[in-house]
């Protein structure tokens, strides 16, 4: 699957900035036209017929010889057609800023960290997600003290009432999200969250046009547990938050059981900057829609050597003058 524009023939990408389809090459939006290619499993590129790498879970993928973006039609469709899709918010312009400004303040990160030619590596990927709805019956019992103290005369008193606290909670989690790629570290897209998801669409492979795309390399069952334990984390801080109201609360027992559940297969926007630095490399992940950065940068041990000389200097200038004013004084 490729867009190809009607008016000039380039291929045509869908842009976070403007919103919509957009060819970088004559700029006409929503000129698109599909061309499904030679091959079903687009093994060739059908702009310029090369042969395209192609991994075994990837869904959309750029053409390392004219650097066309094509959609993979057999791993977007079928069983791994997603049902929704959460559009890129932000461009890779955007990201780039967001990178500067975390970043800029490091005295100690490598002169070419924030480089132009650096950054402009950065890609964007659709990563696979599983979203999880769950219907749940949260009941909660324990025993709970509220501490009184006072004083009179040189006395002081204190009174401790003890409450029994019993809770019983119909509570609906929606789109609780585990991702479905062994490409992604798990603790990382977690770190990635929050996402809006009323910014959420139904998928239409647009979208992915002009991105990297990965079909889920797991199945629901497999991510459930992870899902479960988020809303499982979640019923227990809502029903600890329904008896705030005491000075001590002790379980008894609680009970979180899930009633209904489903899951549906959708992909969320991630950007990805790849950084080398003496023979490691630094990944970087940002929030294609909030633009929250997850990722720390290496230390210049030169820079580092640099401070601490300029430093040093200064302190030992300091010393020997300091002696000089007072005999001058």
């Amino acid at each position: 699957m490729y867009f190809k524009c009607k008016n000039c023939g380039g291929n045509v990408v869908y842009s976070p900035e403007k919103h919509t389809m957009y060819c970088p090459f004559c700029e006409s939006e929503k000129s698109e036209e599909l061309d499904n290619g030679t091959s079903p499993e687009m093994a060739v590129c059908p702009n310029c017929g090369g042969e395209v790498p192609v991994e075994k879970h990837t869904s959309a993928t750029q053409c390392p010889y004219c650097d066309s973006y094509l959609i993979l039609n057999e791993r977007v469709q079928g069983e791994y057609a997603p049902k929704l899709i959460l559009p890129f918010q932000l461009g890779k312009e955007s990201c780039k800023k967001s990178i500067r400004e975390k970043f800029k303040k490091n005295l100690f990160a490598p002169t070419d960290f924030l480089s132009e030619v650096r950054l402009n590596g950065m890609q964007g990927y659709y990563v696979p997600y599983w979203f999880y709805d769950y219907k749940t019956h949260c009941t909660f019992h324990g025993e709970g003290t509220k501490v009184k103290t006072w004083t009179s005369g040189n006395t002081e008193y204190t009174e401790t009432s003890y409450y029994a606290v019993d809770r019983d909670m119909d509570i609906s989690f929606d789109k609780i999200p585990a991702d479905a790629s062994e490409a992604m570290p798990d603790d990382v897209m977690d770190l990635m969250e929050p996402y809006n998801y009323s910014q959420m669409t139904e998928f239409d492979p647009r979208y992915m046009s002009g991105f990297y795309g990965e079909k889920y390399n797991m199945t629901s069952e497999v991510t459930e547990p992870r899902a479960h334990k988020k809303m499982n984390d979640d019923a227990t801080a809502m029903l600890k938050e329904s008896y705030s109201g005491y000075s001590t609360v002790r379980t008894i027992s609680q009970d979180v059981r899930v009633e209904d559940s489903s899951a549906t297969y959708g992909l969320l926007p991630v950007w990805k900057y790849d950084y080398t630095y003496a023979g490691k490399e630094y990944p970087f992940y940002v929030n294609g829609q909030s633009g929250k950065i997850i990722g720390e940068a290496p230390i210049s041990k030169k820079k580092v050597w640099a401070y601490t000389g300029t430093l040093f200097g200064c302190i030992t200038a300091i010393l020997v003058m300091v002696p000089m004013l007072i005999a001058w004084l």
